[in-house]
């Protein structure tokens, strides 16, 4: 047993990492490179402004920042447009390998309300987000060698006395390096392969002469022989109204990276992969163990009771039935309360399943990397649409098992029910996001958009999957159920349903509890998540976890004869998503430095909404493990 354990770790390891770093080094057919010869125009575009302290992101023209007349917006995505992103072009020159010194950009008088719009956005620690060529600006950290996505807009200078005003100071100029690499004998031009901003606060001067003491159209903090340098005695404050300056370097680096490793530097700001190997060795860990229970039952308690009943049923001696074979007159009876809605709740999950088991795949084919901005969630949304045929087979097949004869509300509800939930709590968000004008406040084009999906696409499938599902006939189950159903003795404490269910998802939330921390970190800390190796094997341990917890809880309720499985089975595994709900109250307190009533709200909002899906999600994996489970045992004995 051991060495075979071992051999699951390893080879669960393995493959994770031989899936991750081919994953890693495969991008998005279509997102080809792209080469510039020299002097070409190179486009800087300016996306969002955003924040991890009040996640409402705004346009980079929300801010008076220097603007084109007529700023060209780039076309997105559903993703993207859904991520608050907002592409436009600048007024910012680059020329493929000509440096630039010290050029002016424009020059604007802010007056109070500008400045005042400054400094709240400073003191909210928000980053602005260019790209070239589709690559994020960045900011390297010297001292642990990682860069991080976007620049601050400003910085704060605590108080030079006590008792004295902290003082805020804007960065009006950037320093733009842009890495190219060459290879005349694979391509013709050049390729940029990196995109880094500095950032400087300089109280810009005019410079003027001494004789007639008349100014210039050149300055004299920075010029082409004199670059710009950070000086603490002469930063750029944003306490009073005042004329700003902005200015710009560009400058070209030769680099030997290649085109389809420039992206490397982004994700390796991410935690080392040895914490991901410890989350996956924990959990296969716990499957382990609760695969060695499952197989004590079935192979020795199971097998042993059965082949001792079958031999007395043929010996045709009376015999005293007792634990779990005593129930199964009464164990495919439909459950007590509203089986339409353990239909409609099944059928939805196996829908989310079947759209998370697809997003893995294209995951790790490459196909929703980082340069295919948005993919990931249009990919999602798109392939939860066309899953409907799913949750609508399911659910019809099982609520005609149960007997249901409603079945056009049957099909209508697991159309809608989920859905509705997310819109609604959508919308209510999207309200929220409108009122404080963020960028992530969808508009009404794409609101209709998603409805035209909804219905005019997720709805006729879940009609088309619940018409073949009535149509197939009902789950055959191997004992008939009797008609007046059996008392249930009085239950132990710890038999208690409410004990058993939160006990059930202890360990499914276990499992994936440490991948969950990263899932987070690119949510809400804007960060990177793109080890879809370790996830797919995070997401095989999920399932085995699900399923083997609730059929060892299963098990033990039916040989304390209390035959109400159904529902138990669904929220015994289900419950795990109220763990993830706590974790996401947890990681608001101690990780997150959110603040106010919008920004908190839209967190609980979103992670209310993934809760749910995950709820759905582990309660169909338990429920349909137990289904498999009752028919597997019950219809190895003999019933008269």
């Amino acid at each position: 047993m051991a060495p075979r354990a071992t051999q699951c770790i390893v080879g669960a390891v393995a493959a994770a990492a031989v899936s991750q770093t081919a994953s890693a080094a495969f991008y998005l057919p279509g997102v080809a490179p792209q080469s510039y010869k020299t002097r070409e125009n190179v486009p800087l575009f300016v996306n969002k402004v955003t924040s991890t302290k009040t996640q409402l992101p705004y346009s980079y023209y929300d801010l008076p920042f220097c603007k084109p007349k007529h700023a060209k917006q780039a076309s997105e995505n559903l993703g993207e447009v859904l991520e608050g992103d907002m592409i436009k072009s600048s007024l910012y020159q680059l020329e493929m390998k000509v440096p630039d010194g010290c050029k002016i950009l424009c020059k604007k008088n802010h007056d109070k309300s500008d400045m005042r719009l400054f400094r709240s956005i400073i003191d909210d620690e928000y980053r602005i987000d260019w790209l070239v060529d589709n690559l994020p600006g960045s900011m390297r950290n010297e001292q642990y060698d990682y860069v991080t996505r976007g620049f601050p807009v400003g910085f704060v200078a605590p108080p030079a006395f006590e008792g004295g005003k902290k003082m805020h100071f804007l960065y009006n100029h950037v320093r733009i390096v842009i890495k190219y690499h060459e290879d005349p004998l694979a391509f013709e031009g050049s390729r940029i392969v990196g995109f880094q901003v500095i950032p400087y606060s300089i109280n810009h001067m005019w410079d003027r002469f001494e004789d007639f003491d008349e100014y210039t159209t050149t300055l004299s903090t920075c010029n082409e022989m004199h670059p710009a340098t950070n000086d603490p005695g002469n930063f750029q404050t944003v306490e009073e109204a005042d004329e700003v300056i902005y200015t710009y370097d560009v400058k070209w680096i030769p680099s030997e990276v290649t085109w389809a490793h420039r992206w490397d530097v982004y994700l390796a700001g991410n935690p080392d992969d040895e914490i991901h190997y410890f989350s996956i060795v924990n959990s296969l860990m716990i499957v382990l163990f609760l695969t060695g229970v499952v197989a004590m039952i079935m192979l020795r308690t199971l097998r042993k009771d059965i082949t001792s009943y079958n031999e007395m049923q043929t010996l045709e001696e009376a015999q005293e039935e007792s634990g779990w074979k005593l129930v199964h007159g009464d164990v495919f009876r439909p459950p007590a309360f509203s089986p339409m809605l353990l239909a409609v709740c099944a059928g939805t999950g196996a829908q989310i399943f079947a759209m998370m088991a697809c997003s893995m795949l294209l995951a790790m084919l490459g196909f929703l990397s980082p340069a295919n901005r948005g993919g990931l969630l249009t990919a999602m949304l798109l392939l939860f649409v066309f899953m409907g045929a799913f949750s609508g087979y399911y659910s019809a097949r099982l609520y005609k098992l149960f007997g249901g004869k409603e079945w056009k509300r049957n099909t209508l509800l697991t159309a809608t029910a989920f859905p509705t939930v997310v819109f609604v709590v959508f919308c209510a968000l999207d309200a929220l996001l409108y009122s404080e004008g963020a960028s992530t406040a969808v508009p009404f084009s794409t609101l209709c958009a998603l409805i035209l999906l909804w219905f005019g696409i997720s709805l006729p499938l879940v009609l088309v999957g619940s018409y073949f599902g009535f149509k197939k006939p009902a789950f055959e189950v191997p004992v008939r159920t009797n008609q007046i159903a059996r008392h249930i003795p009085d239950q132990m404490w710890y038999t208690h349903p409410a004990f058993a269910i939160a006990l059930g998802g202890i360990l499914p939330f276990g499992a994936v509890c440490i991948e969950l921390f990263f899932i987070m970190s690119a949510l809400w800390l804007h960060q990177i998540y793109y080890v879809f190796g370790f996830l797919m094997v995070v997401m095989f341990i999920l399932i085995a976890t699900c399923a083997e917890i609730t059929i060892v809880m299963c098990y033990f309720q039916l040989c304390n004869e209390d035959y109400h499985w159904w529902w138990r089975s669904f929220l015994s595994s289900g419950s795990a998503a109220g763990y993830l709900f706590l974790y996401a109250v947890w990681y608001f307190v101690s990780k997150l430095e959110i603040t106010g009533f919008v920004s908190t709200t839209i967190y609980f909002g979103y992670m209310f909404v993934i809760a749910l899906a995950f709820f759905l999600l582990t309660g169909c994996i338990g429920f349909w493990a137990c289904f498999w489970f009752t028919r597997k045992i019950y219809g190895a004995i003999k019933v008269d």
